[in-house]
């Protein structure tokens, strides 16, 4: 039999975290917005806190921790790259670039899915690559969306979130630039999805070269998981 108290307990933990979709709060929001004692959201927000289901902010405020994106991540990981692969075959034909979707994976990201174009220079990202959040145009998309904390000026990421694309250019390696796009579902970013090459392909300004089509390509992934 399930014990009473622990359902209680687990309930005011969810409420916890279901107040946090409202973005990052100190204890006194909390508490004002779960109506729960002052000691209670703390004793709680202080054991999520160490299950990292729970962060914090600069200013010290509660926000939503890198597990959740994790498990979710874990979840989906197999289904988004079957999804992802017919996406990314059409992107790399259509731009004869290299193709590649990532997901946030704690303070890294990683290569779910790549592809290569056949012949040409590459950027060769293998499936399974571990790559940094601070740099690179798929880094923008998945911290512009993110609970958690970011290496990037608040300025960039609003500029991304504003035109739904990002680029970069020598960012995470000199002589490549690249393009991506954030892939939704359920109203969350789960992915990034992204053509990479040489900067004498996709120029200094990728972005305007070819930022509709990866976000045309991230809108067909999204279809695909909602479906």
């Amino acid at each position: 039999m399930t014990d009473g108290s622990t359902v209680g307990t687990l309930a005011k933990a969810g409420a916890i975290l279901d107040a946090l979709e409202l973005g990052p709060q100190d204890l006194a929001d909390l508490t004002a917005i779960t109506g729960q004692p002052r000691a209670t959201c703390h004793r709680l927000a202080s054991a999520l806190l160490d299950l990292r289901l729970l962060d914090r902010d600069d200013a010290g405020r509660y926000t939503i921790g890198p597990r959740v994106d994790e498990l979710s991540a874990a979840g989906s990981g197999d289904r988004l790259r079957n999804v992802a692969l017919p996406a990314l075959r059409r992107l790399r034909d259509d731009t004869g670039a290299s193709a590649q979707i990532y997901r946030r994976k704690g303070t890294r990201r990683l290569c779910v899915a790549s592809v290569e174009p056949a012949t040409g220079l590459r950027d060769t990202v293998p499936e399974g690559s571990l790559l940094t959040m601070a740099a690179g145009s798929a880094a923008q998309v998945l911290a512009a969306w993110s609970r958690t904390g970011s290496d990037f000026p608040d300025e960039v990421l609003d500029e991304v979130r504003s035109r739904g694309w990002a680029q970069s250019v020598g960012e995470r390696e000199a002589g490549v630039a690249s393009v991506s796009a954030p892939v939704w579902s359920a109203d969350r970013v789960v992915a990034a999805i992204s053509v990479s090459g040489p900067i004498d392909r996709l120029t200094r300004r990728p972005g305007r070269r070819f930022g509709a089509q990866v976000v045309a390509a991230a809108d067909s992934v999204r279809r695909e998981l909602e479906s």
